[in-house]
This record gives structure tokens, sequence and C-alpha cells, in this order.
């Protein structure tokens, strides 16, 4: 299996056996619905700028290789 499946596999399964805990009474999550709705949203907004902001500079060993292809076949305006 690659990465991103295990990762994903990891993730779902402790949804779920999260779930199950909630139902049976076994585990609550501390706090009200508006801290955790703001908890997640700023945990959303960090991850996807991070992400972005990976996708989009050339700060990787691959991105500055990626970079001098371009810069090589005028390709970019990159500096």
């Amino acid at each position: 299996m690659d990465r991103g499946t295990v990762i994903c596999t990891i993730v779902f399964a402790w949804a779920f056996v999260n779930q199950i805990f909630v139902y049976y009474g076994f585990y609550k999550i501390p706090g009200t619905s508006d801290d955790w709705e703001m908890i997640l949203t700023n945990v959303f907004t960090f991850i996807t700028a991070t992400i972005a902001w990976f996708k989009n500079n050339y700060i990787t060993v691959k991105g500055k290789k990626q970079k001098e292809v371009l810069k090589a076949n005028n390709l970019t305006k990159a500096k």
C-alpha cells in the first residue's frame, strides 16, 4: 500500500472507533461545538495554506530543480 492509503485507512479506523465510543457513551469530547468549530477551521486553514505554499513555491530540492528546468526553457518569470 502507498502512504496515502495507509494514512486514509488509519484516519477512517480512528473515526469509526470514535463513533462507536460516542454511541455507547464511553467517550465524550470536552468543549462546546463553537469551540470545536473554531479549532477545526483553524487547523483546516493552517493545513491548506501550508500545502498551497509548498505547491506554489520552489522551496524543496525537487521544486528548485523544477524551477531551474523552467528557467532554462524560458517558461517562468521567477528569479
